[in-house]
């Protein structure tokens, strides 16, 4: 697939928002959600080992109807100061919250798949108001967390030619219209090659790089790696030979998948809670709430196929080398994560300032662990400035 000429700077046009989901679009989904059609059990196949387990979502369904309500948690949701930066024909859902404190340094979050700008919902406060929450210490931030474009509120897609590249472009516009000269960046899944995107296109402006996923590749015989960098090594190795199934369907037939779950909410569902629930920590938990919440998004915002097209745009990169990012980086790795990097390789190519091995937490650190997440941002940012 070509992709567009990223030489001009996008234009970027900004308009408050308030999410507001017409009464007559969740009647219709939770109509749905109540008609749904269950698949047939195959006994001789564990519903663990096939995908997410079916007592789980016949409870998360269940709660859907009749213990969850998209009004509370839209009011929840519209709790944060948001806005709709249109740039390059998308329009783009942006969470953007001011701190009261004169010293904040603008940090600009992105999340990954299957997510939205929400994930981080939980550090927000932290970040922005830290001496509220008895942390006399800590870094204050303004924070800008954008939705990938295709995800969520960010939608519809104005073209299907979005790179991490190209949406690294976009967030450095984002930035300028937003007031903001310099800044700091963090990201984790699709965050990570974005955010190395944004420090790759503007080291003179962004501060450091956090990101709290990173792959790193080597040769398994490298004489200099320790027996912890070739198990890493060996880990990832895996990973990337053996994709997740949701992976190689969003690659090459995003569209196919598309055309069912669009039409049914339950089947949406279904596809974003079993990587959640796969992806998080043994020890970790997830409210119902939430997962019921992200699923309505995505559905009502009917960015099934539209969130899968990043997957389908970069097919073929997955195991290609590093984006160079020649500003100071912070890493932490959480124990349960799918990956785990080798900080031997990372300091190869990057300039590592700080590394945090995390004591727990799996790959959605925002909604697992928020309080070591938000503390290590702090920290990071913190040292740079000072």
């Amino acid at each position: 697939m070509s992709l567009p000429n990223l030489t001009p700077i996008p234009t970027v046009t900004l308009a408050p928002y308030r999410i507001h989901v017409p009464q007559a679009d969740l009647d219709d989904m939770l109509r749905r959600v109540a008609t749904v059609r269950w698949s047939a059990a195959v006994p001789s196949l564990p519903d663990r080992d096939a995908g997410i387990a079916s007592d789980v979502l016949h409870r998360l369904t269940e709660h859907w109807l009749t213990g969850w309500d998209w009004r509370d948690q839209e009011s929840a949701l519209n709790a944060w100061p948001q806005l709709i930066a249109t740039i390059d024909g998308t329009p783009i859902h942006v969470i953007h919250v001011r701190s009261a404190d004169p010293k904040a340094t603008p940090l600009l979050l992105t999340h990954g798949w299957p997510g939205t700008g929400f994930d981080f919902r939980d550090i927000i406060e932290a970040l922005v108001s830290p001496r509220t929450r008895g942390t006399e210490t800590s870094q204050a931030f303004h924070v800008v967390i954008p939705t990938i474009p295709g995800f969520g509120f960010s939608t519809p897609l104005g073209d299907a030619t979005w790179s991490p590249q190209r949406i690294a472009r976009a967030w450095i516009a984002l930035m300028d219209a937003l007031g903001y000269d310099r800044f700091g960046v963090h990201g984790g899944d699709w965050g990570t090659p974005i955010s190395l995107g944004v420090g790759h296109l503007a080291p003179d402006r962004v501060i450091g790089v956090h990101l709290s996923y990173l792959g790193t590749r080597a040769s398994i015989d490298d004489p200099a790696l320790s027996q912890e960098d070739r198990d890493r090594l060996a880990q990832t190795d895996d990973y990337v030979s053996h994709p997740a199934g949701y992976w190689v369907m969003q690659s090459t037939r995003p569209l196919t998948i598309a055309y069912a779950l669009a039409d049914s909410p339950v089947g949406q569902l279904a596809w974003i809670a079993d990587r959640i629930l796969a992806w998080m920590a043994p020890d970790s938990t997830v409210d119902d709430d939430r997962l019921l919440t992200t699923a309505s998004i995505f559905w009502l915002a009917n960015a099934a196929d539209s969130s899968a097209r990043l997957h389908f745009t970069t097919a073929g990169a997955r195991g290609g080398g590093p984006q160079p990012c020649p500003v100071p980086m912070a890493v932490a790795v959480s124990p349960n994560d799918l990956i785990q990097p080798s900080r031997t390789i990372a300091e190869r190519t990057y300039d590592i300032a700080q590394w945090t091995e995390f004591p727990r937490g799996g790959h959605f650190p925002a909604i697992e662990i928020p309080d070591l997440l938000s503390g290590d941002i702090s920290t990071f940012f913190r040292h740079l400035a000072g």
